[in-house]
């Protein structure tokens, strides 16, 4: 027997499996609700999960979010305040008029003879910024890409973070991708009211202990005023009330190991716990300041500012308030996701109802049935046997099609629907080039398996430069598109990968062993 229509038993067998599985693991997408249950009770190697439906399809929530990468330069400018500050001070260098405004530090030497002095304490940090000497002033700014760096690392953070509170809610198979460079996008299947979401995600959650000092006068407090190295920040207990909290952070939300919501006399409040580091210096602070006013401060508002009656040593404490229980499951949930690098503001907002889904998906099963019905019947009729194993190998590819999106953990949306459709017209256009090309060589007078051998040898290159050419153009679609396109492109390389494989390898397989079983003298092809 000829090359092309010999395939060894290690071959087939490999084909045989691939098509059992894609079989097995596309079975949950076509099966009734009542069996799925039954499939929950099954090992746990055993396929489960169906393809989960993308927002266009079951309906949701979508939000477009803008991180404020600016902050993250601003924050990291006042804190280089400071440093710049302990430098100099270090240095034993007489300075003055040291601020931040317009994203440049700047300090002015008050002796010139100090200049090159200054210019040696603050050289390590030339790395990460510009650093010009005019006259007797510095200035410092961010090189562009240090601050390009920064602005990434803000974004990726938040993307991190954005996933971890929208996954502590319990929300399934949310979409959260960047966009651009400076958005995320947040797609959240099954919502149908996304405030709850806004609340979380337009938190910083910036949460900080700070020491109060109670001898303020509250008029100042409530003009801005405070005393030097305080600030006043509004009481959300108290409305029009004010604390004059000290700047020096004492310890920071990065240190908490748990937040969760507890009980105390009935009211709800949310307990905390530090890490091994947190809980030490979280001792010392209380150990030395019994007696003081200690603020718990969440984006710059205090939302409790208990009086330390005792040392804590546990490492653990309470934050209470005027807190509902859904208001402290969410501040719970942001402090266990951490705090954002930089605000996000919410700049696009739509809700696609469950009903609209609904129809999209009817009019998509709808289409691709109508598709496959058609394809199969002029398969079928133009080829008769042939066209019957083209047939098969379609309906694996379809069944392959699934089972891949299935264990990849994609979405289905509307777009990748009409991929599939897509899929279900060119999938079978590998056969018709082999087909036609077996009858050629039939009208050429070869014999059946010469005529069998060089259509598939001489169509095969064909074939291959067609799908290769196809799946250039859906990656590229996949890799350069977003939402509904990305969708589409996923879906049709993962379909052009599959009915390379059905249309060249099912397909032979089952004309080799009709060959083998039957031995036929002609072809009716």
């Amino acid at each position: 027997m000829l090359g092309m229509i010999n395939l060894g038993r290690g071959q087939q067998g490999l084909i045989i499996l691939l098509s059992l599985w894609a079989l097995l693991y596309a079975l949950p997408n076509i099966l009734p609700n009542s069996a799925l249950v039954w499939m929950q009770k099954m090992p746990s190697w055993f396929p489960q999960q169906a393809v989960s439906l993308g927002l266009d399809l079951r309906g949701g929530a979508h939000l477009l979010l803008a991180v404020q990468t600016e902050a993250v330069l601003n924050d990291a400018l006042d804190t280089m305040v400071d440093d710049v500050r302990r430098r100099l001070r270090d240095a034993k260098i007489k300075y003055t008029d040291l601020r931040q405004a317009s994203g440049t530090v700047s300090v002015i030497i008050t002796e010139s003879g100090q200049m090159e002095k200054a210019q040696q304490a603050l050289a390590d940090l030339r790395q990460e910024f510009n650093v010009i000497s005019e006259d007797r002033r510095i200035s410092l700014s961010f090189r562009k890409e240090s601050a390009l760096t920064r602005r990434q690392q803000a974004l990726e953070q938040s993307i991190e973070i954005v996933r971890r509170r929208i996954d502590e809610t319990g929300t399934r198979e949310p979409t959260i991708q960047r966009q651009g460079d400076d958005r995320i996008m947040v797609q959240l299947p099954g919502v149908d009211d996304p405030s709850t979401f806004k609340r979380l995600l337009g938190q910083t959650a910036k949460l900080t202990f700070r020491l109060v000092d109670d001898t303020a006068n509250p008029n100042d407090l409530a003009m801005g005023r405070a005393p030097a190295g305080f600030e006043a920040l509004p009481d959300v207990e108290r409305e029009g009330g004010y604390h004059a909290v000290n700047r020096r952070v004492m310890l920071g939300g990065d240190q908490l190991t748990s937040a969760a919501v507890s009980y105390q006399q009935g009211a709800p409040v949310v307990a905390f716990a530090f890490d091994s580091l947190g809980a030490k210096k979280f001792g010392e602070v209380t150990r030395n300041n019994v007696g003081k006013q200690f603020a718990i401060v969440l984006d710059n508002k205090v939302i409790s500012a208990p009086v330390i009656r005792e040392p804590i040593l546990g490492g653990s404490g309470v934050i209470s308030g005027n807190f509902t229980a859904e208001s402290a499951n969410e501040l719970a949930i942001l402090l266990r996701a951490g705090a954002l690098p930089a605000p996000i503001q919410v700049i696009e907002e739509r809700t696609v109802g469950p009903g609209l889904g609904a129809d999209s998906v009817e009019a998509g099963r709808l289409s691709a049935l109508a598709g496959l019905v058609l394809v199969l019947a002029l398969m079928l009729g133009r080829y008769k046997l042939f066209g019957l194993f083209a047939n098969i190998a379609l309906l694996i590819n379809i069944a392959m099609i699934f089972a891949l999106l299935s264990v990849l953990g994609a979405s289905l949306t509307l777009p990748g629907i009409a991929g599939i459709v897509l899929i279900i017209g060119t999938a079978v256009d590998a056969n018709v080039l082999i087909f036609e090309r077996i009858r050629e060589e039939i009208r050429n007078g070869r014999t059946v398996f010469a005529a069998l051998d060089a259509g598939y040898s001489n169509a095969l290159s064909a074939v291959i430069d067609a799908n290769v050419t196809n799946l250039i153009a859906s990656v590229l679609l996949f890799a350069l598109g977003s939402g509904p396109i990305k969708g589409f492109g996923i879906t049709l390389s993962i379909g052009t990968l599959t009915s390379m494989f059905t249309a060249i390898m099912v397909t032979r397989l089952l004309v080799v062993w009709w060959v083998k079983a039957t031995k036929p003298k002609q072809l009716f092809v």
